[in-house]
């Protein structure tokens, strides 16, 4: 770009922003919160976070005061190096030296609840509290493929893995954790265009900074991460964007903000007053996205240069390709569009997707895990007194019925019928 430092006066000409920066500013007439009745418990906690753009709304909380500003003056955001380190550390808990919550994927706080990525498979009851983000991840292919036109449609790419592997090349492409949504994302759109993705390729996990690196020495033919990653790979001319998650489903649930379970149970006022500083932050983020992309590249968060950042942030996607997409809307949300609200139908979709992988079994009581693991009545109970008007709070637990790129719908009054209409599949 032109101008790596957009100013926030070029940034709020987009209607958009207007309209949401009214929005903040008509929840939140005052500009600050009293301490009451409700004052929390403890006034620190400590987070991890990986350097995702989509953990934005944890970082912004810190750096703008917000969780000081609802009574949380001593919380930690904590860089961690992978997801497995995440999970090691939500194991132990800020008592044993990890962490208390964490910017994490979607899945990792339901297969932590019931025992299947922890040591000895011990249970670690886990919350979500709120959303992170909506949209926002890409699929990105190595430039050996390019002159293939990989898109959505995989299936020129099936094409050529399968001259490759007849040809003795190892095929790997790689994910960020195990049953994570990153995962997710992959193995639906190779299976979409027959590519199976436990038999035709070897699918890899790669902690999400080290990505770029390993496809610039050609140890993957593809990968799902999160931004900033697939925009720098554009930028270093090593491979390509096939797609932005949102053209596989639009608006699509990402992160998650979650906490220890014994945490919440023991602070509920502090857990209350941490979804309300990440609340704030998220319609923060979304006012402000060009400060937003400065803070976060910062050395002490991503240390990496803002030009990677923004972009995708703004609208404008790059695709590598010679694909270029002004105004994208499948950027990534943090706020519009109940992108914060933790619905409890997306959560059973990520278990129905576990369940399709065999991360999860075929006789998960799903709705008794989600009613577990999901708190969106703290979020609502945030919301409510931040002054969130009516209007940007559901009014149901469920989105309804989800339309993929391929034609599949899934209804979460009928999970099972989904998965039977999937040809792909370990169940």
């Amino acid at each position: 770009m032109t101008d790596k430092r957009l100013s926030r006066r070029s940034l709020l000409t987009n209607a958009g922003a207007v309209a949401t920066l009214a929005a903040v500013r008509s929840a939140f007439p005052g500009g600050a919160w009293a301490a009451t009745a409700d004052s929390p418990e403890v006034t620190g906690a400590t987070f991890g976070f990986i350097a995702l753009t989509d953990s934005s709304p944890l970082i912004i909380a810190k750096e703008k005061g917000f969780f000081a500003k609802y009574g949380m003056k001593d919380v930690q955001v904590v860089k961690q190096a992978s997801w497995g380190t995440t999970r090691d550390n939500l194991e132990l808990g800020s008592a044993g030296g990890g962490i208390d919550g964490a910017h994490i994927l979607t899945p990792m706080p339901y297969l932590m609840a019931s025992g299947k990525i922890t040591k000895n498979n011990v249970k670690v009851p886990m919350n979500i509290l709120a959303r992170l983000n909506t949209n926002g991840q890409c699929i990105s292919v190595s430039n050996l493929y390019k002159d293939l036109k990989v898109t959505t449609d995989a299936k020129s790419f099936a094409g050529a893995l399968a001259k490759a592997k007849a040809a003795g090349k190892e095929l790997k492409v790689a994910m960020t954790f195990p049953g994570g949504t990153h995962d997710m994302w992959l193995r639906y759109w190779l299976a979409a265009s027959g590519i199976d993705p436990d038999k035709d390729v070897s699918t890899i996990v790669v902690p999400p900074p080290q990505m770029v690196a390993n496809m610039k020495v050609d140890t993957m033919e593809a990968f799902c991460v999160g931004e900033p990653w697939n925009l720098q790979l554009v930028h270093q001319n090593i491979g390509f964007s096939a797609l932005t998650t949102g053209e596989l489903w639009a608006d699509h649930p990402e992160k998650s903000l979650a906490m220890r379970g014994e945490w919440v149970e023991k602070n509920p006022k502090a857990a209350k007053a941490i979804t309300m500083a990440v609340q704030e932050a998220a319609q923060w983020c979304e006012a402000n996205i060009a400060e937003m992309c400065q803070i976060v590249s910062g050395r002490e968060w991503f240390k990496v240069p803002v030009e990677d950042i923004t972009e995708r942030s703004l609208g404008t996607f790059d695709y590598g390709d010679g694909r270029k997409v002004e105004k994208s809307p499948y950027v990534m949300k943090f706020w519009k569009d109940f992108a914060s609200y933790p619905f409890q139908s997306h959560e059973l979709w990520f278990l129905t997707e576990n369940m399709r992988w065999g991360y999860q079994p075929a006789d998960l009581d799903s709705k008794a895990l989600i009613k577990q693991v999901n708190r969106e009545d703290i979020w609502r109970d945030a919301a409510k007194s931040l002054g969130v008007p009516a209007a940007q709070i559901p009014t149901s637990t469920s989105r309804g019925i989800e339309k993929f790129f391929d034609g599949k719908t899934f209804d979460p009054a009928n999970p099972a019928a989904y998965l039977k209409s999937l040809a792909i599949k370990r169940v």
